[in-house]
């Protein structure tokens, strides 16, 4: 009992630490920013821009100039290829020890970004507090968590250096397994199933092992909304043969690794017919698998993970699985670093916003109607739509993240914000100008054209046809079933309707683009781009669907042309 007080009182402190950190946003900021550039001032990249020791605010604005990727591209390769011993002092004092890869499933590579152990302690902060505020509504007390976590292929750069998602990173780090034992939530998957070199043998035997544990099982999570529904769209194909191994006591022959199989014999210890038999009941007695999740995992609070922006459209999906079992969206960060936190965890998650953390690194926020100068953390007006501008304790300075946000309140000093889209994910050929939201939202309108007729959208992303005359938009989706071609063309033309900006309205109008084309995909076509996401280095937990695929990403759009079953073009203008 004095244990779990313990623990209580814990969280209040975490949230109490949180709450005085906030209250003097503004302050908090001056002096990250200061500490920031008094480690890492005279740094090659730093040094060229006059800074002179100075560390306040408007003498850094004044100075150094905001940048994208492709700006500091060399600097980061000349890290990756110097190597641990020689890299310190171009971007940071300290050497950077690795390198973390992003999805880079836009422009068909993946992008190198630096990490370091200034990133471990900021995520584990940023775990702690979002686990405190969760705890506080969903209490959960000593179980296991159902983590569909994969690694990512690790291989070292041209220097030496280790290059993985940053989740592999994450889950290499002492430090981050402990803040996960601290906050009651121990992964329920052995090592050897997370770090396991093949993603299909690791799923199975995450499902496996919360079936096994499925009675302790308190939280089923992972990165993106997207790996949790991957998991259980899965399991609806292969639970028969996780019953035989429960019931059987072994595993299947199909998992091939030797630590895998070593680690799992060491949970399945003797048959257990009686869990069989209740796994395979409850699998019988379920329509459509609504529910699912529930059914398994009869004392899971809460389901969790990134359910914003590119994952919004898998929440419906989710809820199908989860029942009555609430969702909650993970907290705000990319690979560059962490943002903000869930400090509302009840909020649903169409609806979650994000409490920026004013000591993780430095903010700035760039309006988006005027496109003017950037304004710092407290000077952001409620309503407003801003782009994210991130100074990090890892290099990046004055670095657009290409995330665009709205500001919904505020808590305390520290502005509240809902992630709207990615800023340079656009549809556009002329005077139109799409962004990936709008995109969702024609879909979504489309989708229940479908859904009428029983048919579900699996997933889907777009292009622009460039080649054309006149260029068109092109929407791919995947299916759940067959669909009819009068089915088939009414989506389509709701797509192209749905497409309500005035740009795209106008020159539709006057045929300046050419009709919307709705390509149809064979089932399955979304694993094949995944599996080219992971062949190129990346961890299933990561995958993000590419939501408009740019003419650089030539492999992609490979897949996509090859599994193409039907084709339909609008009539809507």
């Amino acid at each position: 009992m004095l244990e779990k007080m313990q623990e209580r009182v814990e969280v209040e402190e975490v949230v109490e630490e949180f709450e005085l950190l906030t209250k003097d946003a503004g302050r908090v900021q001056r002096e990250t920013l200061k500490k920031i550039l008094e480690q890492n001032g005279a740094t090659e990249y730093l040094s060229q821009w006059g800074l002179n020791g100075r560390t306040d605010p408007d003498t850094y604005k004044a100075c150094v100039p905001v940048v994208t990727h492709a700006d500091i591209e060399p600097y980061i390769r000349r890290i990756a290829d110097a190597g641990i011993l020689h890299n310190s002092s171009i971007i940071t004092a300290k050497p950077i020890p690795a390198m973390s890869l992003s999805s880079g499933t836009t422009q068909g590579k993946p992008k190198y970004l630096p990490f370091n152990d200034d990133l471990v302690e900021n995520t584990v902060q940023v775990y702690k507090t979002s686990f405190a505020f969760r705890n506080r509504e969903y209490p959960i007390d000593n179980g296991k968590a159902l983590q569909f976590i994969y690694s990512s292929k690790q291989f070292t750069t041209k220097g030496g250096l280790r290059a993985g998602t940053a989740t592999t990173h994450l889950f290499s780090s002492p430090d981050f397994k402990q803040t996960l034992r601290a906050t009651q939530r121990p992964c329920c998957s052995p090592d050897e199933v997370i770090f396991g070199g093949n993603y299909h043998h690791s799923l199975y035997c995450h499902l496996l092992c919360g079936l096994l544990y499925r009675d302790h099982i308190q939280l089923i999570s992972s990165t993106f909304a997207h790996s949790i529904v991957h998991a259980f769209r899965t399991f609806e194909h292969i639970w028969p043969h996780l019953v035989a191994d429960i019931r059987r006591g072994s595993l299947s022959s199909r998992i091939t690794s030797a630590p895998i199989q070593s680690a799992m014999a060491k949970l399945l210890l003797k048959p257990d017919p009686n869990l069989a038999d209740a796994i395979h009941q409850k699998c019988l007695t379920l329509s459509n698998w609504y529910g699912l999740i529930p059914a398994l995992f009869p004392n899971a609070k809460y389901i969790y993970g990134i359910m914003t922006g590119s994952m919004e459209p898998y929440i419906n999906k989710l809820r199908h699985y989860a029942g009555e079992i609430p969702l909650v969206s993970a907290d705000y960060g990319a690979s560059e670093g962490w943002i903000g936190v869930n400090v509302n965890p009840k909020s649903p998650p169409e609806e979650a916003t994000f409490a920026v953390v004013p000591n993780v690194g430095y903010f700035e926020f760039i309006p988006l109607d005027s496109g003017g100068e950037a304004v710092g953390l407290t000077e952001v007006e409620i309503g407003k739509e801003y782009e994210v501008v991130t100074t990090s304790f890892a290099g990046l300075y004055r670095y657009k993240l290409g995330d665009v946000v709205r500001v919904e309140g505020f808590r305390n000093g520290t502005p509240e914000v809902r992630f709207v889209c990615r800023r340079n994910v656009v549809l556009s050929i002329n005077l139109d100008k799409n962004t990936e939201r709008d995109l969702q939202v024609s879909v979504e309108a489309a989708a229940k054209v479908a859904a009428a007729e029983k048919v579900e959208v699996v997933d889907y992303t777009s292009c622009v046809e460039a080649s054309a005359e006149p260029a068109r938009y092109v929407v791919f989706w995947e299916m759940s079933g067959g669909a009819s071609d009068e089915v088939v063309e009414e989506c389509c033309n709701c797509l192209d309707r749905s497409f309500v900006d005035a740009g795209y309205v106008s020159m539709r109008r006057i045929n300046g683009i050419g009709a919307l084309e709705l390509r149809i995909l064979k089932r399955g076509t979304f694993q094949k781009v995944m599996d080219h996401f992971v062949g190129m280095g990346g961890a299933v937990s990561q995958f993000k669907t590419p939501r408009c695929v740019g003419p650089a990403n030539g492999k992609l759009m490979q897949i996509l042309a090859a599994n193409v079953v039907k084709t339909c073009f609008s009539t809507a203008y």
